[in-house]
């Protein structure tokens, strides 16, 4: 392995070893003390590299080098709550050098991303280039919770209108399709308590009851809210120990006839990640992830006519781009010229920074077949894909700065 690989390698173990999940508020932290060191180790990492960087106030920082249009790469160094279920230390950013891979949370979403798209560029610039534009590397630290790190840096600085962000699929990322996060509201009855789930976009794991005194705890497989289908909800099997039958349909059961929606996007899906019972009503926070090409109205209208109460806590619209654009025709071109391969742009029900940018396009590092670890236990990063994206993300970026 070359110096710089075993440099990669070191910098993603170190910067995972931080847990970045989203903590109490301090000085200087607002989204927690784990967030604020881990935007300081990046920042202090590229000034060694001799680029300039600057510090928003631990909400978000950037890199900067060239001159110029700008152009934006933007990361996130915040990652979701570890979650249960791991058998290697989520904090530990294990190099296992006999599976080749580096262990932990945050490995592939996205500080793994992150530390080898900086050190693309270091490669770049320790090999003579020098780019016609200004190269925006900017990192956030509430991506996974909010995006308040995305509003505070476009009220501090300016945005560049074109970029990429390496959190998402290869071989690149021409549509998202838009999120709706939604508080719904049943109505309860009985002697019961129930709760479960961490995060709105992390399938529920484990979910907790208790009833006549006796506690029970059902469990399930975590995943992106995005893509429900790999996980297994702790809620299903709650609800029904509880006999709450029309609320498991509504749920579960597609009571609101969401499936039918669909376009060259994908489906619509539904994921109910949090609960709680508060008095004599019983919250639910379900993740929507709608097709790109229709509104929230396709969406609410069905909430509503369901008479289910409800609010709206967070949302972004959807993300379209042309596939013939040449932001989305180089990174496809330079994907399959790194790999051999022959893929079209796709589209994915996963919200990323690109949509920060008038022209901004998801890019990698996942890739189709291969184990989906992202948001849940035993998250983990090959050396071949720290290798293969290393390569990706360096050529693209001398392809689109020059």
């Amino acid at each position: 392995m070359t110096e710089i690989f075993e440099d990669i390698l070191r910098d993603i173990s170190g910067i995972v070893k931080i847990n970045s999940a989203e903590g109490e508020p301090e000085e200087g932290a607002p989204f927690g003390i784990g967030a604020k060191q881990a935007l300081e180790y990046y920042l202090n990492l590229a000034k060694k590299f001799g680029f300039e960087t600057r510090n928003f106030d631990g909400y978000a920082g950037e890199v900067v080098w060239g001159e110029g249009e700008e152009f934006a790469i933007l990361a996130h160094l915040d990652v979701v709550p570890a979650g249960g279920g791991w058998t290697h230390a989520p904090f530990g950013g294990e190099i296992d050098y006999e599976n080749r891979r580096v262990w932990g949370r945050g490995t592939m979403d996205d500080k793994g991303p992150a530390v080898i798209t900086l050190y693309a560029l270091k490669s770049l610039k320790d090999g003579g280039f020098l780019p016609d534009k200004k190269i925006k590397l900017i990192l956030g630290c509430n991506e996974e919770s909010g995006w308040k790190c995305i509003d505070y840096y476009k009220s501090h600085a300016h945005m560049p209108e074109e970029g990429i962000s390496p959190d998402a699929d290869f071989p690149v990322i021409y549509a998202e399709k838009g999120i709706l996060q939604l508080r719904l509201e049943f109505e309860a009855a009985g002697d019961f308590e129930i709760c479960g789930g961490e995060r709105p976009n992390m399938v529920c794991d484990l979910c907790r009851v208790k009833k006549e005194g006796v506690l029970r705890e059902f469990r399930g497989k975590s995943a992106h809210g995005s893509t429900p289908e790999k996980g297994v909800n702790a809620i299903l099997p709650a609800l029904k120990f509880l006999g709450l039958d029309f609320i498991e349909r509504m749920l579960f059961g597609d009571g609101f006839g969401l499936n039918a929606l669909a376009d060259e996007t994908g489906r619509l899906t539904f994921s109910p990640n949090i609960i709680c019972r508060e008095g004599d009503k019983i919250y639910v926070t379900a993740d929507v992830r709608y097709p790109a090409t229709m509104d929230r109205e396709s969406v609410l209208s069905r909430i509503e006519k369901a008479g289910i109460p409800y609010s709206v806590p967070h949302e972004q619209l959807p993300l379209f781009n042309d596939k013939n654009g040449k932001l989305i025709t180089t990174l496809c071109q330079v994907y399959n010229e790194v790999t051999g391969k022959n893929c079209k742009p796709i589209a994915i029900g996963g919200g990323t920074y690109a949509r920060a940018l008038k022209n901004g396009a998801a890019f990698g590092p996942e890739e189709a077949g291969e184990e989906n670890t992202i948001h849940q236990a035993n998250e983990y990063i090959t050396f071949e894909k720290v290798d293969r994206c290393f390569k990706i993300y360096k050529l693209a970026i001398e392809r689109l700065t020059k």
